[in-house]
């Protein structure tokens, strides 16, 4: 087996006694901690109290984080006419209808984030099968199917993040880059945990917030106090 850095050593060490930590005290050992050669994301996952499986207990959201989430975000639009010059000149990446639609049916999706007018919602929803598992199928619920579209493309590259519970009750998703001030860092946990705790569905039985935990994409995972995270 090879032999591990100092550095690798010295972060699984304090991570290894690290434990309900602060927001701001988890984001300072993550930046210390990071080491690969790119700028990692600040990743965060939180546990929570609802079975998925009951519609009632579903958990779907979005949330603008305050200070953007450092990635380059690609948008593609189905609209047409007015629509999809709107769309281009709020700096949609990819615009189009049919033509759209057929280039990602030949397995071509070349983008992070889909909108659609709901006029052409009919067309989109032939590549359910396709768009649904990548999670890019617009939804009225998270805005990305309007009349909107040029807010709609400004959110998506601004720093707009979604969100949905995964079976087994976990939401996680991007919050920033290693690279970002630690204070910025601390600002977007908080801001993604309250969107999720707003997102609260009538179905959830007793404790919702379970545990909130941050890392970075190659490193371990440190748990957050419930209270800090939520900014009480």
């Amino acid at each position: 087996m090879a032999k591990l850095g100092k550095r690798t050593r010295a972060a699984q060490e304090a991570f290894g006694t690290a434990s309900n930590m602060t927001v701001e005290d988890a984001v300072a050992l993550i930046k210390k901690a990071a080491s690969a050669k790119f700028d990692e994301t600040v990743e965060i996952a939180m546990n929570l109290g609802v079975d998925p499986r009951h519609a009632d207990q579903m958990v779907r959201g979005v949330v603008q984080l305050p200070n953007g989430t450092g990635k380059t975000v690609r948008v593609a639009v189905f609209a047409r006419g007015a629509k999809a010059d709107e769309a281009k000149a709020a700096g949609a990446d990819i615009v189009g209808a049919e033509d759209l639609m057929e280039t990602i049916q030949s397995g071509k999706i070349e983008f992070d984030r889909c909108i659609a007018t709901p006029d052409l919602m009919p067309l989109v929803g032939r590549l359910g099968k396709i768009l649904g598992p990548r999670n890019l199928m617009p939804n009225p619920k998270v805005g990305t199917v309007t009349m909107d579209v040029k807010t709609a493309v400004e959110a998506a590259k601004g720093g707009e993040v979604q969100f949905k519970v995964e079976k087994a009750g976990v939401v996680h998703a991007g919050v920033g880059k290693v690279s970002f001030d630690a204070e910025k860092l601390a600002q977007n946990v908080r801001a993604f945990v309250d969107a999720v705790s707003r997102a609260k569905p009538a179905g959830a039985k007793g404790a919702y917030l379970k545990k909130v935990s941050l890392s970075s994409t190659m490193g371990p995972g440190v748990s957050v106090d419930l209270a800090s995270a939520s900014g009480n």
